[in-house]
């Protein structure tokens, strides 16, 4: 399998002294060939295929922006990648891109890291796509508060949906709250 990755984002997934590639060849065991000229990694599965499913995770993950450590986060069991595309909500417009960009990202990254810390998931804004990793009850949360930014809604609504996300997620796990 194939992970295409922008070209500033192969050194990444290499890391210094090819110690990222090396960690996520043996926590998967997979191997992995990078493509410099051609933006690609090849990952060649081993004896178990899942692991080959996680180095591709961690690889596209890493491709969208997130740093090697949050991109590990996929090696657990219960972590997953999801990629919202910028341009199904702005068309062909770089501007309307930027714009929407901007509005997950917020005043100083304020509204991304409001809604990293109410959903514990990792939020990453990069090219025209917004990734995010966690677990299937916090991604659900996080993509409605992109899609509702995206969508044009005010950041207070937004934070209010958050909010009350979180409260209903803790009273399922503490019921006596």
């Amino acid at each position: 399998m194939y992970v295409r990755m922008p070209s500033e984002r192969v050194g990444v997934a290499i890391g210094p002294s090819g110690e990222t590639k090396r960690q996520v060849e043996e926590r998967t065991g997979t191997r992995i060939f990078f493509d410099s000229e051609a933006c690609s990694a090849k990952v060649e599965p081993g004896e178990d295929p899942v692991g080959a499913l996680k180095a591709e995770a961690v690889l596209k993950a890493i491709a969208r922006g997130f740093s090697a450590r949050k991109a590990f986060r996929l090696l657990d069991e219960d972590q997953f990648l999801e990629i919202i595309d910028v341009a199904d909500f702005a068309g062909d417009s770089d501007k309307a891109v930027s714009r929407l960009k901007g509005r997950v990202i917020g005043e100083q990254g304020k509204t991304r890291e409001t809604i990293e810390r109410l959903t514990e998931a990792y939020v990453s804004v990069y090219g025209k796509t917004i990734a995010m990793i966690g677990t299937a009850e916090q991604l659900p949360v996080a993509r409605e508060a992109v899609e509702l930014l995206l969508g044009g809604r005010e950041h207070s609504t937004v934070y209010r949906f958050l909010e009350r996300k979180r409260r209903e997620s803790k009273k399922r796990i503490f019921p006596g709250l």
